[in-house]
């Protein structure tokens, strides 16, 4: 099975928003800490926000936070949720399925199955369990680790 992009992206913003709790972020120092395209990241902050697990503030000293507690994000469900219903192979899909093969190969099946084990694999872990105690991560995704918002008491 393969991650989406978008979905790697999501996963990548929450960790960020999660290991920089204490403030709001902002979509440029994500992109540049996640090596994200801030195109691609406006389109899966905009999905996040309208599922509740970011809360995005406009203006002059906007930016966003996690919209529920990290332990309360599971990782299958964020997964579920931005992936949506895509087919994982041409078969799964009802309207674009051209194989002759759909109404009785086993495999589609088989696959099925093996998508929701994945899936479930991911729901025992929280985005609490992905940064906690992860100080190799929590100091990736810091602003000064990043390169943005060095300052002279920083850089000395």
């Amino acid at each position: 099975m393969r991650i989406t992009k978008r979905t790697n992206i999501a996963v990548r913003l929450l960790m960020y928003c999660a290991a920089n709790a204490d403030r709001l972020v902002t979509k440029a120092e994500i992109a540049e800490c996640c090596n994200i395209s801030e195109n691609h990241l406006a389109q899966v902050i905009n999905q996040l926000s309208q599922l509740g697990y970011l809360h995005t503030q406009r203006g002059r000293n906007g930016g966003m936070s996690l919209g529920r507690a990290p332990t309360d994000i599971q990782i299958g469900d964020v997964f579920r949720h931005v992936e949506g219903a895509l087919p994982m192979v041409e078969c799964f899909a009802d309207a674009d399925n051209t194989c002759p093969l759909s109404d009785a190969c086993r495999l589609k099946e088989a696959l099925s199955k093996a998508a929701q084990a994945f899936y479930a694999s991911l729901d025992d872990i929280t985005l609490e369990s992905l940064v906690c105690d992860n100080f190799d991560l929590m100091r990736i995704l810091q602003p000064v680790a990043c390169g943005s918002r060095v300052t002279a008491t920083t850089a000395a």
